[in-house]
């Protein structure tokens, strides 16, 4: 037997086929391009989801081969939602995470209820990210699509309901709609008050692992997978990923080392003190049963694949491969043996934690005559070392000390920027066999619903292992102390280049 794993990210959907000893069996995935009509605004036809996903599993299913399907199960990226009517079908396109649209509703948001009390409750703070801010902006601008939709679904949920079965959303999901009651696990009655909404219009939250069902003769061939196999409910991407790399209770902590890093710490209860808001941190519900996580994280393979796509365009001295490999071992090949010299800040799009600065642009100081690709190179990968040593302190602050990272993702492959990492962080990087583990912590989630495994803890213990282990080298520290306190000042040394604050817009005035 094999369990399908299913992430839906907002570019592209990734599925993992698992033997019940966490075996790769089999890999699939399928791109889809998002659209932006307008600036700040990013939507997508809400069926490129849902024909990635059969396009998947149909796929995964036939390479299954003696292995048939169990179970399976789908996490997905938080925040995107897709408006649904009456008749089941979509009233406007999905609305994804990256569109920041609801900017003045986020504001009226965060004036109407004090920080810190919206932050005890969501373990958040008001963002236009999130979908609340987005319904808001929804039934000022779009009003005929409000008063159409019915409910306003995440990609899983509308996924669960594309097959005929309950909309059914995990916590950790749900957390993050910025309506949802960490701590008591439901829909905050005072924020969809505020916001004018009912229960109804929003999916219907469960732990993470519940049985939604099992596929009909009719679903199953939509998927090309058996009748019968059980569909489990999954979650947010960066709390399956944590779960698939083990860290399921206090001390261990995931990073997810892709296009932004995300560094998590799993915990008994939500970290909603004052030094979380002070840098605001997400807090919220794992898709452990009584557990939390906590978030950290900034843009990271952005800025990589930026350079990437600098040298691609402008010169033909470097093969480059499909997934840029050849460019980044060349790079790391020329690199200097030392600091590079340069502080270079990763915020192409904006900062994240602490202050979650839309307007925060990258920077790169230290220029000269003699700074080539390999310096520019290594001062990235300097830069993100940096910046994960900071986002370290913060979340060890607000969430307790911790000595070891267990990473995953694309920013695994260079050796350099590892080495880097656990220098100056001070911390031992784990490199794990499975570098899907979103699709891992889903495959897992699956098991122990349809008790291939007793528990979690029985799951992790024969699904996952870790293949190396990156030690913090002192001197390499040694050499960086002085680059790593620069890299604290520079950031509010650029404070005067970022764009100003904007006026405080109601809900409903036109901007």
């Amino acid at each position: 037997m094999s369990l399908l794993s299913i992430d839906i990210g907002s570019s592209r959907c990734k599925g993992t086929l698992f033997s019940v000893a966490g075996e790769v069996l089999a890999r699939q995935g399928q791109s889809y391009t998002p659209d932006f009509p307008q600036p700040s605004h990013a939507e997508m036809d809400s069926g490129k989801f849902w024909h990635a996903v059969r396009s998947v599993s149909r796929a995964l299913s036939k390479a299954s081969g003696d292995d048939p399907v169990q179970a399976f199960c789908f996490s997905s990226h938080g925040e995107t939602f897709i408006p649904i009517g009456a008749t089941g079908q979509p009233t406007g396109p999905a609305i994804l995470n990256i569109d920041n649209r609801a900017t003045n509703e986020s504001r009226w948001l965060g004036q109407k209820i004090d920080r810190k009390h919206l932050f005890q409750i969501t373990g958040q703070i008001a963002h236009p990210m999130y979908p609340i801010p987005k319904i808001l902006w929804l039934r000022t601008h779009r009003p005929a699509v409000f008063h159409a939709t019915k409910r306003f679904l995440s990609v899983t949920d509308y996924l669960l309901f594309r097959l005929g079965l309950p909309p059914y959303i995990d916590y950790s999901l749900a957390s993050r709609f910025l309506a949802f009651d960490v701590r008591q696990r439901r829909w905050s009655d005072e924020i969809l008050s505020l916001a004018d909404l009912k229960t109804e219009a929003l999916p219907i939250p469960v732990q993470a692992g519940t049985v939604v069902g099992r596929l009909t003769t009719e679903t199953a061939g939509l998927l090309g997978l058996p009748k019968g196999v059980s569909v489990i409910v999954g979650g947010h991407d960066q709390a399956c990923g944590a779960l698939g790399v083990g860290a399921i209770g206090s001390g261990r902590v995931s990073d997810s080392m892709g296009t932004y890093e995300c560094i998590a710490a799993a915990s008994d209860l939500p970290q909603l003190g004052k030094e979380a808001l002070r840098a605001c941190l997400n807090s919220y519900c794992h898709v452990v049963p009584e557990k939390f996580i906590t978030l950290a994280y900034f843009p990271a393979g952005i800025m990589v694949q930026w350079f990437h796509d600098l040298l691609r365009c402008g010169s033909n001295e470097v093969e480059i491969d499909s997934e840029g490999g050849d460019t980044y071992a060349r790079l790391e090949s020329i690199a200097p043996p030392g600091p590079s010299g340069l502080l270079v800040t990763p915020h192409l799009i904006g900062s994240c934690n602490p202050d979650f600065n839309p307007q925060v642009r990258a920077a790169i100081v230290g220029l000269g005559a003699n700074s080539g690709r390999g310096h520019i190179y290594k001062g990235i990968l300097e830069g993100l070392a940096c910046e994960l040593s900071q986002m370290s302190e913060i979340l060890a602050t607000a969430a307790g000390n911790f000595k070891d990272i267990y990473a995953t993702g694309g920013g695994t492959r260079s050796a350099m920027g590892l080495r880097l990492r656990a220098a100056l962080t001070g911390r031992r990087i784990h490199l794990m066999r499975c570098q899907e583990a979103v699709c891992l912590g889903g495959a897992i989630l699956a098991g122990v619903a349809t008790a291939i495994y007793r528990n979690i803890p029985d799951a992790v213990a024969q699904m996952i292992q870790e293949v190396a282990v990156i030690e913090p080298d002192r001197r390499l520290a040694s050499e960086y102390a002085r680059q790593v306190k620069d890299y604290g000042l520079l950031y509010t040394a650029l404070t005067r280049l970022r764009g100003p604050s904007e006026e405080l817009i109601q809900p409903g005035e036109e901007t």
